[in-house]
């Protein structure tokens, strides 16, 4: 789904970049104490240091995503909420360079912002389906193939074997990003007033299902209050305590109030609710007699 930056927006994003690539780099043994501050004595200004130093990666990061049609700025936040869950879980005495570390964290987070705004429409939740969004468009331009249309059945295939999917996870795949999400307000054609969602079959149950489910409940619901009144009192008590309350009680505060093992009210529950679905089904096999024949 495009967004459109205003001029305003544009401004702050092109400052703020700029400020970005100026911020001075840090040598290794630098980034390396200013990580050990921050997790060892949760020194801020150390935290602060080290993001401001690696925003240029998440600005370097935010320009490889920039032709999914969002704007670069909540590219670039995301990526720097990603350079900070990366401070926050980088450890120093593993001897990886922080810009490694957080090259995936800022990634990630791009990543997934992507997926949940580029369509309304979910558009791929395991690895191999990320995989296949992200590589699509690099991968058909190997093969030369940038012209839009559909691939050819050649083409599904070579990609599907460069990332280890299935042929159709290839074209189904292929279909979702070459549609763009359309308003169902939208007008069906350019002349005339009917619209997308006019044509939308409606769901929602009639007036006289409405009714009939209405009464249904009803009925239920005092078969359930006649047969829960065929059982012994000790039964009722936990049939409501246990299964009738919004929280439960347990095997053990009933057998504390009934004066019985946690074993002996688990039989009882287990008797009474077969008694209760014997009841349940003669009045509902008594109701269906009265049904006139159709």
């Amino acid at each position: 789904m495009p967004h459109i930056d205003d001029p305003q927006t544009r401004r702050a994003n092109l400052d703020y970049i700029r400020a970005s690539m100026k911020a001075p780099l840090l040598t290794r043994e630098r980034e390396f104490d200013l990580a050990r501050r921050w997790r060892g004595e949760e020194d801020e200004e150390a935290l602060h240091e080290l993001v401001r130093a690696y925003a240029r990666l998440v600005v370097a990061t935010a320009g490889r995503f920039r032709n999914y049609g969002l704007p670069i700025g909540d590219l670039v936040q995301e990526g720097n909420v990603g350079l900070m869950q990366a401070a926050c879980r980088f450890e120093p005495e593993r001897d990886v360079r922080f810009s490694t570390y957080a090259a995936w964290w800022v990634r990630a987070a791009m990543q997934d912002y992507i997926l949940r705004n580029w369509s309304i429409v979910r558009t791929g939740t395991t690895t191999a389906q990320k995989a296949l969004f992200f590589n699509l468009r690099r991968l058909r331009a190997r093969i030369d193939d940038l012209s839009g249309g559909p691939l050819t059945g050649e083409g599904r295939a070579w990609i599907a074997g460069e990332l280890r999917v299935g042929v159709r996870d290839v074209e189904a795949m292929e279909m979702r990003m070459s549609g763009a999400d359309q308003s169902l307000n939208a007008p069906v054609a350019e002349t005339g007033e009917d619209r997308w969602q006019d044509f939308l079959p409606d769901q929602r149950p009639g007036p006289e299902e409405v009714v009939i489910g209405m009464r249904d409940g009803a009925s239920r619901s005092r078969w359930l209050a006649e047969a829960i009144g065929e059982l012994s009192p000790r039964e009722q008590i936990i049939i409501r305590q246990r299964r009738l309350s919004e929280e439960g009680a347990t095997l053990e505060e009933l057998g504390r109030q009934l004066g019985v093992s946690k074993e002996r009210v688990r039989q009882l529950e287990h008797r009474a609710l077969l008694k209760l679905r014997a009841s349940m089904e003669r009045r509902v096999e008594a109701s269906d007699e009265l049904l006139p024949e159709a």
